[in-house]
């Protein structure tokens, strides 16, 4: 995984010693004297745990004082996502001067789909959600090129084995809205999965188009390419009682 995705957590003695070039037992004699603030704080201990977003300084001269970032952002057809690709524009480049800020996805969406993506560049944040551990459900709104049956319904409920992966799917559910549109509800996301399922009955997705990520719906404002910063309350439906 990229420095991107890990959760950078170090020890407050071997944070100061690598961003100061001291020795590590120097930095108790610091901690004594309450040369050293921690969100605020003087710091009491040096065995005690920092994150990438702890505000640190040390005489009054900050050493990280890095701003959790969390976005949503209705991405539009023919962009990948990713923070970098030598052949496709990314959803990273789409972000402008908020591409500098080590975002990376939290959950991705094929080249040609569309809909609800999370950036942010908290890599603890991002692991959690993406985890299929945590059965956080995704609702798509997908288009088919030949008409729907209730066949479908039962297939999704039930699971479908991949030969390729000797997988079963955790059940879905589709719901048809029209003869060739259905809303379908997973808590994994196997590669392509969604586009497999329906080519079991050999009918291809003409589009894929993710709606919502758990409570958190697509902002509808959102212009294809445009994205905002999730708000308290987006954040709290996302991270639930079983918060990282």
């Amino acid at each position: 995984m990229s420095g991107a995705g890990r959760s950078k957590r170090a020890r407050l003695d071997r944070f100061i010693s690598q961003q100061v070039g001291i020795n590590r037992r120097d930095v108790r004699t610091l901690l004594a004297r309450g040369r050293i603030v921690v969100d605020g704080e003087p710091a009491r201990a040096i065995n005690q745990v920092i994150n990438q977003f702890t505000c640190v300084t040390l005489d009054g001269q900050v050493l990280q004082d890095k701003t959790p970032i969390y976005l949503m952002m209705n991405k539009p057809a023919g962009v990948i996502s990713a923070t970098r690709d030598p052949q496709h524009r990314t959803v990273v480049e789409l972000l402008g001067e908020n591409s500098a800020a080590e975002l990376h996805i939290a959950g991705r969406l094929d080249l040609n789909s569309t809909g609800l993506l999370l950036l942010t560049n908290d890599g603890r944040w991002s692991r959690w959600l993406s985890s299929p551990e945590q059965r956080i459900t995704k609702r798509y709104r997908v288009v088919v090129a030949n008409p729907l049956t209730t066949e479908y319904i039962d297939a999704f409920a039930q699971g479908m084995y991949f030969s390729f992966e000797g997988i079963t799917t955790r059940p879905a559910a589709l719901r048809i809205l029209s003869d060739f549109e259905a809303e379908v509800e997973l808590t994994e996301g196997r590669y392509h999965q969604i586009k497999r399922m329906f080519g079991r009955f050999r009918n291809r997705v003409l589009k894929l188009h993710r709606v919502a990520i758990g409570d958190v719906e697509l902002d509808r404002t959102l212009a294809p390419g445009q994205s905002r910063g999730l708000c308290a309350r987006e954040l709290a439906l996302l991270n639930g009682a079983n918060a990282p």
